[in-house]
């Protein structure tokens, strides 16, 4: 029995050759899980000292690929903090970087694998290849294409063309042979070939098929790792298979585990917005973003933060590991709050600058940042505290409507006494204190509420206290607390 043999990557040393690519299709934004190959397979090829990692674009489905779609990628990928050496923008030794401009290209091998009878048309419509499934399935057969082609004539391949039949091209795959190679992460695979069946190479379309141009351009690209998500293992022997009959060379792979959501099942719209734009639009910094995807089915040495320059060296192939790894938002969202301590004031200020109010000065923007920068994890989250600093007041929320009543309309009197005389804050309380016999949450709770319309959030002092600079802050000030007075007034008893 005759073997092909894929190369094999298992040596810290070899790390040095490293050339890796990330080759999405433009038909939609970036998933998530596409997000994670990328980072891996750019942290493998930073860690190496002489690697190159390679953007390409598979756009040979021209009925769903979009230039809107790609800039978007490209955008999306440098937001990450990912940089490539070779791409469809920034030009390389190997370009062109886009598949559908390597067309010619395509045409050139599929001629060697014609000349060598390697190929042959054929004429199957999906619906004979539907049913063939089904029956082989039925049968409890793994579905494979049964050849129905690959013994045609000259004759009976000219009259199928001569009577307007559409034919795709299909390799055919030797018989009763094995083809084996050591993926770095799920260990030595061997495939039959009889298990394989011959496949498409080129559509009745025109257009090539995965396995034929994938594995082309990762061996004329030089890339010598292919790291992207097990569900492709099955195809490694069909890729395998093309460029040992070619003589091209066959790169090291590594089939990192799909992304699961918490419940078990494939990440996906279901979970919620699961595209790296969505993330992103919801402000999710790239950093909090990196630290999550690298230790999805990857183990780090490090348990803390790591910065972009950090992350290669703490990345190794050898601590991939083979189980489905679980996307958790809530751990996604500890490395956001460990991403904004990380942030100055000012890339702070930048990060929030469209929710603040235009016209707002640069020492008040300042005190803002410094009064509820540690409560916030959104963009949003500091646009409500805009609005209660620098807006109305909407209306108190539940909880704290619930601790205005329960403070009663004579303890706001009492406030109302007391706010307006220009002392500060914590005079202030101690005065209404004194005044209603309150104290602690008893005392604070209800002026936050007040002066707020919530029972929690960042500490009171600092926000009164840059409230108090504001033109016609007297007034604003106690115009809440009288609002607060007229509600603690009213029966919370619809009866």
């Amino acid at each position: 029995m005759t073997r092909f043999c894929g190369s094999t990557l298992n040596h810290q040393p070899m790390f040095n050759a490293l050339v890796t690519r990330f080759a999405p299709s433009p038909t939609g934004h970036l998933h998530l899980g596409n997000a994670r190959t990328a980072l891996l397979s750019y942290l493998a090829a930073r860690k190496s000292a002489a690697g190159r990692f390679i953007l390409r674009v598979e756009d040979t489905d021209e009925a769903r690929s979009t230039e809107a779609f790609m800039r978007e990628l490209f955008d999306d990928l440098r937001w990450l903090g990912l940089t490539w050496d070779e791409g469809p923008d920034v030009g390389g030794p190997h370009a062109p970087y886009r598949q559908q401009q390597r067309g010619a290209l395509y045409a050139d091998w599929l001629s060697k694998l014609d000349t060598a009878g390697l190929i042959y048309p054929c004429f199957c419509t999906p619906a004979e290849l539907s049913i063939a499934r089904k029956q082989q399935l039925a049968a409890g057969k793994p579905p494979r294409y049964l050849g129905t082609c690959r013994s045609l004539t000259a004759e009976q391949r000219a009259e199928r063309v001569a009577s307007g039949k559409p034919a795709a091209l299909r390799f055919r795959v030797p018989n009763g042979e094995m083809v084996e190679f050591t993926d770095v992460v799920h260990g030595e695979q061997r495939f039959a070939t009889d298990d394989i069946g011959d496949f498409i190479v080129r559509r009745a379309d025109g257009s090539t098929a995965f396995f034929f141009s994938n594995a082309i351009d990762d061996a004329l690209m030089g890339v010598t790792l292919v790291l992207r998500g097990d569900d492709h293992l099955a195809n490694t022997p069909r890729q395998i298979l093309i460029l040992r009959v070619l003589s091209l060379p066959v790169p090291s792979y590594a089939h990192v585990a799909l992304l699961l959501g918490m419940d078990g099942a494939p990440l996906s719209k279901r979970h919620g917005d699961t595209s790296l734009r969505d993330f992103r639009s919801r402000g999710y910094l790239p950093g909090a973003l990196c630290n999550h995807l690298v230790r999805l089915g990857h183990s780090c040495a490090s348990d803390g933060w790591l910065d972009p320059s950090a992350m290669p060296a703490e990345f190794d192939l050898q601590r991939l590991g083979r189980a489905a790894a679980k996307f958790d938002e809530a751990q996604l969202r500890h490395w956001q709050k460990e991403a904004l301590a990380r942030l100055s004031d000012e890339q702070f200020l930048e990060w929030i600058a469209g929710q603040l109010p235009v016209g707002i000065a640069e020492p008040q923007q300042a005190a803002f940042v410094a009064a509820i920068r540690h409560n916030v994890e959104f963009p949003q989250d500091a646009g409500h505290w805009a609005q209660v600093v620098f807006g109305e007041l909407e209306v108190p929320q539940a909880e704290a409507a619930a601790a205005i009543r329960e403070a009663g309309a004579a303890f706001f009197a009492a406030a109302l006494q007391v706010f307006g005389t220009g002392i500060a804050y914590k005079q202030a309380a101690r005065e209404i204190g004194t005044l209603t016999g309150r104290k602690g949450p008893g005392l604070y709770m209800p002026l936050r509420a007040a002066l707020t319309g919530v029972t929690h959030g960042p500490e009171l002092g600092p926000l009164l206290a840059l409230m108090s600079e504001l033109p016609g802050a007297p007034e604003r000030l106690r115009a809440r607390l009288a609002a607060a007075q007229q509600l603690a007034g009213t029966s919370s008893d619809p009866s």
